[in-house]
């Protein structure tokens, strides 16, 4: 009877942030195909650890957190040297399908560009905080950085970002 209550909990959180997570593995790696594996094994992670959620965070952030994990290990286990190089400099992969690039504004392919120039932790409170829309506290959590850091390391990021859309020669101030 336990098992069934969390496999119903555990398909409860995978069609309420299935899409979340994976968008989130996808703008840390850039691979559509890995992403998707990973977002499985997040997943996975999640119903072996169910028992020590213990809710001090929300479901959401949880997921968030586990999956971070996951991408991260697969990045040191994939190539540890090009995951210690990735995350003081760039971002893992390029790679975007055509159809995609297609869909992207202008704006936008400027600005994954410039956010994979980013060092991993600009990158990370950056899409949490911006794109994923996560507060400070829920960035904090799933991050497991203290508050004032997320701060710091936002503006931070941002101002990275921001020099880094001026160097590529897009100077719209709105983008951010």
């Amino acid at each position: 009877m336990e098992d069934l209550i969390r496999k119903d909990k555990l398909q409860d959180w995978y069609h309420a942030y299935h899409q979340e997570i994976y968008r989130y593995i996808l703008l840390l790696l850039g691979d559509h195909e890995q992403a998707k594996d990973l977002t499985q094994d997040t997943f996975i992670k999640a119903y072996e650890s169910m028992d020590a959620f213990q809710g001090v965070t929300s479901d959401k952030n949880w997921l968030y957190r586990i999956a971070r994990n996951v991408a991260i290990d697969f990045m040191r286990k994939r190539k540890p040297i090009r995951y210690m190089l990735e995350s003081f400099a760039t971002w893992p992969s390029d790679e975007r399908c055509p159809q995609q690039i297609a869909a992207l504004g202008e704006t936008e392919r400027e600005l994954y560009r410039a956010l994979r120039k980013l060092k991993r932790s600009y990158q990370e409170v950056v899409i949490l905080r911006k794109n994923k829309e996560l507060s400070i506290q829920e960035t904090a959590e799933v991050l497991q950085w203290s508050e004032s850091k997320v701060k710091n390391t936002l503006f931070r990021g941002l101002s990275a970002l921001k020099r880094e859309m001026v160097k590529e020669g897009y100077e719209h101030e709105t983008w951010y």
